[in-house]
């Protein structure tokens, strides 16, 4: 069975289960006044107002989303498993990007892995039947690797800004910086994220009889749920967005610097392209989700209406395609990385490829060699 057709059978039986869901849960809608993305908070569970069941019955959580999601979970798993095995195993001098990619790509692979029990949550009308605690490991991982995607585009950007700027220093080659920065980033996502498994994610909504995942807030919860994310977004996003923004003015600043000299221009030009990409990517990828959800708590926080929970559950699932987005990232970054994709791609091992470069240069010299020797009338020829 092919890709495409696969494909249809999955979106035909989301749209069949989305048309019997809703004409199951139209009649559980019933219009109550409430406050926030959250509901009336009863001992079985919460009371959701109409305009949350709308959104939960829609086919933008229970067929849109979970495609995207698929999409994200077939591309993401396999070209950040290939960048892991082409940064340990085919790239033999390591040196700070390559480290700071590497743990890049091991942070959305180790997403990718959880996204399939997102996509049947969806796929069965938002009800989450896998329990309270893979509910909170999936949410964990979710905005763990949305905070390690950011600090580490921040400190390959910071890299790259000390190879451009700063060519001749000793810093951006020290490997065991870039190893120390590492680990303190995975113990701070670490911790930034124990909040998550404090308090009660997988929520049930009495009136739909499904139990949410991270999608509905007890109101008892709320000030605790606002105030950990409006931190996170000001420490995980601002912050890194005003050094990421700094690092790249500076580079191009020092790149235009440099434009006057001809033989190095085309070069500068390149790097100019890629850090605008990189930028753009970071910005598009990152920006939105992260607004949406300090507006979507910080109005959750004040009890006010809240109407557009749909457009940020929406920007959440763009965050998530960044995943799909660094390996590319990697492959136009470093001519190393290409070099070693293509490689892999067509099943040569390094042995192989040092053989075929000897024996190009070797080729190439002879030819050189010959041509030398032809121009330059000194062939002679002897007769028996």
């Amino acid at each position: 069975m092919s890709f495409a057709l696969w494909f249809k059978l999955v979106f035909l039986l989301a749209c069949a289960e989305l048309c019997l869901s809703k004409s199951n849960r139209s009649v559980m809608c019933p219009t109550i006044m409430s406050r926030g993305f959250g509901g009336i908070e009863t001992v079985e569970g919460v009371f959701v107002s109409s305009a949350t069941c709308k959104i939960l019955n829609s086919s933008l959580t229970t067929v849109f989303l979970p495609i995207v999601y698929i999409v994200v979970f077939a591309v993401g798993l396999s070209t950040n498993a290939m960048a892991i095995w082409v940064f340990l195993f085919r790239t033999k001098k390591k040196h700070p990007a390559a480290i700071y990619m590497a743990n890049l790509a091991l942070s959305d692979l180790l997403f990718a892995i959880w996204i399939p029990l997102k996509i049947a949550y969806h796929f069965n009308g938002n009800n989450w039947i896998y329990g309270e605690g893979l509910c909170k490991v999936l949410v964990g991982f979710f905005y763990g690797n949305m905070y390690c995607s950011v600090f580490f585009i921040t400190c390959i950007s910071v890299q790259r800004y000390w190879a451009i700027v700063h060519p001749l220093s000793q810093n951006r080659r020290n490997n065991q910086v870039a190893i120390g920065v590492c680990i303190v980033i995975w113990v701070a996502v670490g911790l930034l994220t124990t909040p998550l498994y404090l308090y009660e994610q997988a929520v049930n909504v009495t009136n739909l009889d499904i139990i949410t995942c991270h999608d509905v807030t007890r109101p008892s919860q709320s000030k605790i749920a606002a105030g950990y994310f409006l931190t996170m977004g000001i420490l995980g996003f601002v912050v890194p967005t005003v050094v990421c923004i700094v690092a790249y003015v500076l580079m191009l600043r020092s790149l235009r610097s440099s434009m006057t000299d001809p033989s190095i221009a085309k070069n500068r030009r390149k790097a100019v392209v890629l850090i605008i990409t990189v930028l753009v990517m970071f910005l598009v990828c990152f920006t939105p989700s992260n607004i949406m959800l300090l507006v979507h708590y910080s109005l959750l926080l004040a009890k006010a209406d809240n109407n557009g929970y749909g457009f940020y559950i929406t920007t959440l699932c763009l965050a998530a395609l960044n995943s799909c987005v660094d390996p590319f990232v990697y492959y136009f970054i470093s001519e190393e990385f290409r070099e070693h994709v293509r490689n892999t791609l067509r099943c040569r091992s390094e042995r192989n490829v040092k053989r075929m470069k000897v024996s190009f240069s070797a080729l190439k010299f002879s030819k050189k060699n010959s041509t030398y020797t032809s121009d330059s009338g000194n062939t002679q020829t002897s007769s028996g």
